[in-house]
């Protein structure tokens, strides 16, 4: 019998912000789900998509964006690997070009907030409400160029137009229900790995800084973000189990193999954000940054200028 996680292992899970850490955990959860994949395409792509974070990629910068950065991709990212596992042991059988499928679209479901050379004004933050349409974009070029299989494009395209918030999940006319699986673990990975965020309610400062550039939203301010993050969980939850097939459930098959434990610790760690979202809407917005103390987050996100 395994012994129960410590309170630092399991805070662990949701440590990503280092991308060779992030890439040893996710192999590591591939030989268990089918020990002869192959990783060396996954592999080329994730070391591409660093490089365009970096600003290394050819007529790429960095991508500046502050929520929509490096952990949150890495986030996305490792929470679809640990579904894939979960839906495995669940008796749903994926494919090996299914999971890679799954993986570049986890990878590239943000890139594009990216900015092209000569592109450099703004944060990307501008592209809010373009960005998935622009991340189809580059996916399609990104295949030609690396002389990946052209075929990966219809589904990655559905299955990245499946992470936008302005689409219903439901509306989206996937060309098949295998491909709307797909869609479906990335768009569950979409939502539970940022949320299950121990900086999730501090970094929603930084979002609020990207809608204010985007010029999106009717936010009137930092806490009317964080009030109205409260009725955009129940939405959530909502998809997680409706649009999105309570695909989510699978992650406690996943901590069963790998931690001898069937607990779900992104529901777990989701709701201990939102009992802790209560706690600090429930002050007055004089107040309410005491209670945002991860990361040095709300320090940074008052000395930032937003865009014009």
């Amino acid at each position: 019998m395994k012994n129960i996680p410590t309170s630092a292992e399991i805070n662990s899970l949701f440590a990503n912000s280092d991308p060779g850490t992030v890439w040893t955990k996710a192999t590591s959860i591939l030989g268990r789900i089918n020990p002869s994949y192959d990783t060396s395409l996954v592999k080329t792509v994730f070391d591409d998509v660093m490089r365009l974070f970096r600003g290394e990629y050819p007529g790429y910068s960095s991508i500046k964006t502050l929520y929509h950065d490096l952990s949150h991709t890495l986030d996305v990212f490792l929470c679809g690997v640990r579904l894939m596992h979960g839906v495995h042991i669940s008796g749903t059988h994926l494919t090996d070009e299914e999971m890679t499928l799954i993986m570049i679209a986890a990878l590239m479901h943000d890139i594009g907030y990216s900015q092209l050379d000569g592109e450099e004004g703004g944060t990307g933050a501008q592209y809010t409400q373009t960005h998935v349409k622009r991340g189809i974009a580059f996916m399609r070029s990104y295949l030609v160029a690396r002389h990946l299989p052209l075929n990966f494009a219809t589904s990655l395209e559905f299955m990245i137009s499946g992470t936008d918030p302005a689409l219903k999940f439901s509306q989206i006319d996937f060309p098949d229900e295998r491909t709307r699986l797909l869609g479906q673990i990335v768009a569950t990975a979409d939502l539970t790995g940022q949320m299950a965020d121990r900086t999730y309610l501090e970094k929603l400062l930084f979002l609020y800084l990207e809608f204010k550039e985007a010029r999106f939203g009717n936010y009137q301010s930092v806490y009317d973000l964080l009030r109205q993050t409260k009725s955009f969980y129940a939405i959530t939850r909502e998809k997680l189990e409706g649009a999105f097939g309570g695909m989510y459930a699978n992650l406690s098959f996943h901590f069963k193999d790998v931690m001898g434990v069937e607990n779900n610790y992104y529901l777990e760690s989701i709701e201990k954000n939102i009992a802790y979202l209560s706690k600090v809407i429930a002050l007055n917005e004089a107040e309410y940054l005491s209670m945002l103390k991860r990361g040095g987050i709300a320090e940074k996100s008052q000395t930032i200028v937003v865009p014009d």
